[in-house]
Parts: structure tokens; C-alpha cells; sequence
């Protein structure tokens, strides 16, 4: 396509479109649909410009045209409680679910990787002589111990807050850093499985890995859970780097990036919940069965929600991304 010929082919059209868009609301009737014709037929310009004879000057000067005059067409909209409820009752919901094949191996290989650590630990005194002297690890492990005396060694309140903090802030990074084809997002997932092994080792090595299943479950089923899915919707990003599929990468991306930053809000909430939990329930005078079966409702329940709510909306077409009128216009590109 000879360039110079199509701009002059169309140039009196992108400048009529300006000077529309300069007029603002002082529009007759006939001039609006003018307006909107004129948008989208230079859409289309736009389009066969990116995918023939790509120039920068001219692809920022049309995009810049389509972009004013798609604002003037479809208007501004405020977020409102009704995007809060869709959010909550499908979006994130829905987005979690259609990404179960990501995060549900996730959990499985990571809950398998962390009790074989805690295995090796467990069973051999040299590894626990590599991570601390026998007196301190007597210590942790002893009845009122460190291990034990962890969750209750603050307030409940600010407890529960700071731990919120940094599982939402580790969760913000494996959906952030998955772009980096997810490495990141695996040195993340390791480091919190070798913590838990840790755990689970020295425990068991003392005789008292029922004590510690009964601190963690309570609060770690849900907990753990919520950054097996950050970490798998992390993975899933990176993937999409490597393999966008038939769309574009920057449009692949562009999805899978909007919806990575609605699970950051709404693995937020999981993880104030679960952080509840463990300020107010894993410390409390509860018995043993009583704090597990409470963290386990809480589990079943996130489950129902994601594959009840999430499977029917998800069902339904939604995918967790920005509704059409948020999302910037996505133009057709040659084969």
C-alpha cells in the first residue's frame, strides 16, 4: 500500500472527525451521526495502517483521533456499587475458576514439594543441624515454644493486619511478576514452601507435628490457597509472553493482565479473611478440632464460591476482564 496516497485518499476525514471532536456537545443531530460514522471508518483506517505500512507518526496521530472520538461516542461511566457486587458475585470469581488449571497443579505439586521437605528435615539430624543449633531449635519446637507462641505474641488485631499485609503484598507479586515468564513466581512459590517444610519438619522431629497441623490449618488452608492461586494466575501470565494464541501479545497480555490485577482485589479480601483467622482463631481457647474445623469451612466455602458462582459466570462468558465499555477499542489486524 503506497502510503502518501492513502493518507491523501483520507486526510480531509480525519480532519473533519477533528474538528467535530473540537466542537464538543454543540452538535446537531445529523453532525453526531456524522461523528460516529467518521469514528468508525477511521478505526478502520487505523487498523489497515497497523497491519500494512505500520508508521509511527501517523499510528500515534490516528490513535490518538480514535481514541477522543470513541470517549465522545460512548461517553464516561462511574464505577458504581453495581461494579462492586458484579465484581464479587462473577468477575473474580469467574476469573479464578477459568484459571483452576493453572492453580490447582500449582497447589498440588507445592503441598507435595513442602511435605517431602518437611520429610527430609524431619528424618535427617544434619539438614537440622545446618539450620540452627540444637538449642535454639529445642527452643521453637519445646511446648510453649516459639512455634507455639507466634500467633499470640501480639494483639490479635494488629496481628491479623500484618499478616494481611505481607500475604496480600506476596500475592501482588506473583500476579505482578508473572510477566517474567514467571520465574519470579517460582522462587516466590519455593520460599514459602521451604518455610512451611521447615516447620513441619522440626515439628515432627520433636513429636509435635500435631501441634503445629493444629496452628496451621485453622488459617492456611484458606491462606495457602489464595497464593496458590496468585502464583498459578502468575504462571498463567508469563505463559501468555510465551504463547499469546491467536491473538496479539500485546492484547493477550492486555487481558490476562487486567484480570491479573482484579484477582490482586480479590485475593486482598481472601487474605483478610484468612488473616482474621489467624489473629482471632488459630490463638484462641478453642480446642484443636474446633479452630481446624472453622478453617476448614472456611476453605469448603472459597471452593463453593469459586466453582458455583465462578463455573456459572464463567458459563456465562465472563472472564474476569473490564466490561466492553471499559476496555480500550481493540482493532482487527491482518492475518
Amino acid at each position: 500500500m503506497d502510503l502518501d496516497v492513502y493518507v491523501t485518499a483520507h486526510r480531509a476525514e480525519w480532519e473533519r472527525l477533528d474538528h467535530l471532536l473540537r466542537r464538543g456537545g454543540k452538535l446537531t443531530g445529523a453532525e453526531a451521526d456524522e461523528l460516529v460514522a467518521l469514528y468508525q471508518r477511521t478505526a478502520t483506517h487505523l487498523s489497515i495502517v497497523q497491519s500494512s505500512t505500520p508508521d509511527p507518526m501517523l499510528t500515534a496521530r490516528l490513535t490518538q483521533l480514535v481514541a477522543r472520538a470513541r470517549a465522545t461516542v460512548t461517553g464516561t461511566r462511574r464505577s458504581s456499587w453495581r461494579d462492586a457486587v458484579r465484581f464479587l458475585t462473577a468477575g473474580f470469581p469467574a476469573a479464578v475458576y477459568r484459571s483452576r488449571h493453572w492453580w490447582v497443579p500449582t497447589a498440588v505439586l507445592s503441598t507435595l514439594l513442602a511435605a517431602l521437605l518437611g520429610w527430609w528435615i524431619g528424618t535427617h539430624p544434619e539438614v537440622q543441624a545446618a539450620i540452627g543449633a540444637s538449642t535454639d531449635l529445642r527452643e521453637m519446637t519445646r511446648p510453649g515454644g516459639q512455634y507455639e507462641t507466634y500467633y499470640s505474641s501480639h494483639p490479635a488485631a494488629s496481628f491479623a493486619a500484618q499478616v494481611w499485609t505481607n500475604n496480600a503484598q506476596a500475592a501482588a507479586m506473583c500476579l505482578v511478576l508473572g510477566a517474567f515468564l514467571g520465574i519470579p513466581v517460582l522462587w516466590i512459590l519455593f520460599m514459602n514452601m521451604l518455610n512451611l517444610g521447615v516447620g513441619i519438619g522440626l515439628m515432627s522431629s520433636a513429636g509435635r507435628l500435631d501441634v503445629f497441623l493444629g496452628l496451621i490449618l485453622p488459617h492456611g488452608l484458606l491462606e495457602l490457597t489464595a497464593v496458590f492461586v496468585a502464583a498459578g494466575t502468575g504462571l498463567r501470565l508469563g505463559w501468555t509472553v510465551i504463547d499469546p494464541g491467536p491473538r496479539t501479545r500485546r492484547a493477550a497480555l492486555a487481558e490476562q493482565g487486567r484480570a491479573a490485577v482484579g484477582m490482586a482485589i480479590g485475593l486482598a479480601l481472601v487474605l483478610f479473611v484468612s488473616g482474621l483467622l489467624e489473629g482471632f482463631v488459630t490463638p484462641s481457647g478453642l480446642p484443636t478440632w474446633a479452630r481446624i474445623t472453622i478453617g476448614i469451612a472456611a476453605e469448603l466455602a472459597f471452593l463453593a464460591y469459586v466453582y458455583v458462582l465462578g463455573g456459572r459466570a464463567a458459563r456465562a462468558g465472563d472472564t474476569g476482564d473490564l466490561e466492553e465499555p471499559d476496555r480500550s477499542a481493540t482493532l482487527p489486524t491482518a492475518a
